[in-house]
């Protein structure tokens, strides 16, 4: 067969660097956004942050690094007013000098020296002592104060070391004996000795090896003239089931008592620790900062960009001024990583803009939310918003994913204004965020005696013009971890 040359041609979307990056700056949320510029800033020396923070107020339009771009001529080979060496017999010299003829007196240095490293110490103690003790370490110093000898001890401590982050023993002592090698010669007796000292440290419950066992150790812990303090061992040893399943005539026949003696009861049952070891857990606490926050002058919700989210950037002017005035060999990386610089500022300029102009578009739509609450969110859709700022369905989902808006009402996600829509029976259609809401009232507002049913929830809305099905409620109930109506119920 005889080779043969073709020319065709066919068009196809070609997505350029600078689009890639532009569509995956949009989906970082803010967080994602800073590590990935200052991953940028560290490999690309074209491109700095400005540290200075913005006092004046000014909006994203104000920010240092578009009056940078603008200052930058597009023709880098013009030659600049004033030359490096100008610059360094000028500016330089005369910095040089200034610095050299305000050298400071270090006189008595040492003893500023001794006193920060005294003020340090001081501060380094408070910092360890205000530290919250771990479980391990709160057992282990509740241990090392008995009197006991070091191989009891280092039993328990064996134990200490198996408990769960709840305070928990969830490990069999028979299978913990299996583990240990045989020359320590400890039996199973020694492991039972050793888990009933644990089980007498504070806090009360911990080594207990399930919710019962935690329970009864707990209520035993008690003084015996505790009233109906008997009663309510009974329930958690043998009637656990009854009481979360909310039987109460059942335990009020069961303990031959009134509703008083139950209430008491339940109050017992109900204030004890399920998880006596969460107390020493160390969770630490995660921030959200708002992309955007809404506020109200006068009868107005205006929406601006919250300046504590946005990264200052600036070209890096030494460098810029460099290639202005040098065109080598070296410096062709330089000119590429100009080029970068510049795409990343206007991509991360264009990401900001995206996001004011469709939370206004949201704020504008979702405005009665703004006034009344969740009970008035009406439906919204990607769609129109898309429609509306001429944008492409997706980029409006990237652009309100991970995004939060801070309102007078709470920071919430740009989702969390977008939902689905439920057919009145005036025609009109109600958000699913405003039915979860008004579920959520009707539940705050029962008579706990007789709570509402997912039926009954149905038809109060029926009644108020909102068509939705029992199994709807149901599903919006446990969205909202709401529970049955046998377990809210009470006496």
């Amino acid at each position: 067969m005889k080779p043969t040359l073709q020319l065709k041609l066919s068009p196809h979307l070609t997505l350029t660097p600078q689009l890639q990056q532009s569509i995956r700056l949009l989906q970082l949320s803010t967080l994602e956004l800073n590590q990935e510029i200052e991953r940028i800033v560290q490999e690309n020396p074209l491109l700095e942050m400005d540290e200075v923070a913005d006092q004046s107020g000014t909006e994203y339009r104000d920010i240092p690094f578009e009056g940078q771009l603008k200052s930058l001529p597009s023709n880098l080979s013009e030659p600049q007013e004033e030359s490096v060496e100008e610059m360094s017999a000028t500016g330089a010299d005369t910095e040089v000098k200034t610095n050299l003829t305000n050298e400071p007196d270090w006189s008595g240095s040492d003893e500023y020296f001794r006193s920060m490293r005294d003020y340090n110490d001081e501060h380094d103690f408070l910092q360890r002592s205000s530290k919250s003790l771990s479980l391990r370490e709160h057992l282990n110093f509740q241990l090392s104060l008995s009197q006991i000898t070091e191989r009891d001890k280092k039993i328990t401590g064996l134990l200490i070391d198996s408990l769960n982050d709840d305070g928990y023993l969830a490990q069999d002592l028979d299978e913990l004996v299996s583990l240990l090698p045989p020359e320590l010669e400890i039996d199973i007796d020694d492991l039972n000795i050793a888990l009933e000292r644990l089980q007498h440290l504070d806090p009360s419950g911990v080594g207990a090896c399930n919710l019962k066992e935690c329970l009864v150790m707990q209520l035993q812990a008690l003084p015996k003239d505790t009233p109906y303090r008997d009663q309510a061992l009974l329930i958690v040893n043998d009637h656990l089931e009854s009481l979360a399943s909310r039987d109460f005539n059942g335990i009020k026949k069961l303990l031959h008592c009134d509703d008083n003696g139950l209430r008491i009861v339940q109050s017992l049952i109900t204030h004890l620790n399920p998880r006596p070891g969460a107390e020493f857990s160390y969770a630490v606490a995660h921030y959200i900062i708002p992309d955007v926050i809404v506020t109200k002058t006068s009868s107005t919700w205006v929406t601006n960009l919250n300046p504590e989210a946005m990264p200052r950037l600036r070209i890096n002017h030494f460098y810029a001024s460099i290639l202005k005035r040098s065109h080598t060999d070296p410096t062709q990386q330089l000119f590429s990583q100009l080029d970068e610089a510049k795409w990343l500022i206007k991509n991360v300029r264009q990401r900001f803009d995206t996001i004011l102009k469709v939370s206004r578009a949201i704020v504008e739509r979702q405005r009665q939310f703004f006034e009344h609450g969740a009970v008035a969110m009406r439906p919204l859709v990607l769609r129109e918003i898309a429609d509306t700022l001429d944008l492409h369905e997706s980029t409006v989902s990237r652009i309100t994913t991970q995004k939060f808006m801070r309102t007078p009402r709470g920071t919430f996600e740009l989702k969390y204004f977008f939902g689905s829509h439920v057919a009145t029976d005036t025609g009109g259609a109600c958000s699913a965020t405003a039915i979860r809401a008004m579920i959520k009232q009707l539940v705050n507002a029962e008579n706990t005696t007789k709570p509402l049913s997912d039926q009954h929830i149905s038809e109060i809305l029926g009644q108020q013009g909102v068509v939705i099905a029992r199994r709807t409620v149901a599903k919006y109930r446990e969205f909202m971890q709401i529970p049955s109506v046998n377990l809210r119920k009470s006496f």
